[in-house]
């Protein structure tokens, strides 16, 4: 579904052991790798300067992705002093990069409004979907488990539905990869949670009847790809608790999801469903940011 992959890792976040696992990212589709980490600028009296000792470290920490040499996939290395941000956004540009991997540990809404995050600024910035893996998953992975999680990145796809502009939008995308490529996920699983609570003027009933014949021309859609799509799930209830609970039943490997553009003054006070979906799925989770306007 993916050919193009960057992954960057600070060397806290594990993502740094996949040097290890190219053959396996090779077979989950991936044709382009690129491994990219920022080295902070070092001081002397005061004057930033680029701390090429550092750098020579990460680069041979990071080596082992170039060795062997493997046909079908092109592997390169990033490694340089700047602003983390600057650096992954110039690099999407230069390797037509068209899937980036990043590691988030679990923040508060708080602590991420005070003090930000690099996976924040981005999903902000990019136009390419983001991958957001949990460091603690990737530390307690065995090389084995590791090998198998690699090969099935993108082996099936929860992608939770609720009938808005962002859901339309996200079914579009998701249209577009799978006609452009020749590696498609094993199935996609589609999730229609119902906030019942919220329509206290239109019957459960009806709205679930509504969301499931939806749900079911969606799913012809994606179909016309040639891509197999579970029989549609409809939930009532919490969004975040039902989605997360679909996702452990359906045995996905990661959760696709998407945002609608709001008032930035909004998000201090009423998170998106992408944000607390993020800060609670230990599922990895497949971000496409809303299309730059």
């Amino acid at each position: 579904m993916f050919r193009r992959l960057l992954i960057c890792t600070d060397f806290s976040d594990g993502l740094h052991r996949l040097v290890d696992f190219v053959p396996s990212l090779a077979a989950s589709g991936i044709e382009r790798l690129v491994f990219l980490h920022s080295v902070p600028f070092a001081e002397s009296e005061g004057v930033p300067r680029v701390d090429t000792a550092k750098i020579e470290q990460a680069r041979n920490r990071l080596g082992a992705a170039l060795e062997p040499v493997l046909p079908g996939i092109d592997v390169h290395l990033e490694v340089a002093s700047g602003r983390p941000v600057d650096m992954i956004l110039k690099a999407v540009e230069a390797h037509a990069v068209d899937l980036i991997l990043v590691g988030t540990p679990t923040r508060s809404l708080l602590a991420e409004k005070l003090f930000g995050s690099t996976t924040v600024e981005l999903s902000q910035r990019l136009t390419v979907p983001l991958m957001i893996l949990r460091p603690q998953l990737i530390a307690t992975y065995t090389a084995e488990e590791l090998d198998l999680r690699c090969r099935h990145l993108f082996r099936c796809l929860l992608v939770p539905y609720h009938g808005s502009d962002a859901s339309n939008l996200l079914i579009q995308r998701l249209q577009q990869k799978l006609q452009q490529t020749s590696i498609a996920p094993e199935r996609l699983h589609l999730c229609w949670v119902v906030e019942g609570i919220r329509r206290r003027d239109v019957p459960l009933d009806y709205q679930l009847k509504n969301a499931q014949q939806a749900l079911e021309a969606v799913a012809a859609v994606l179909r016309t790809t040639g891509v197999t799509v579970d029989p549609v799930e409809v939930r009532e209830g919490d969004p975040i608790v039902e989605v997360l609970a679909s996702a452990q039943m359906a045995d996905v490997s990661a959760i696709v999801t998407t945002s609608s553009r709001v008032n930035k003054l909004l998000q201090w006070s009423v998170p998106q469903f992408v944000d607390e979906l993020l800060r609670r799925s230990w599922h990895p989770l497949i971000y496409f940011p809303p299309q730059q306007q």
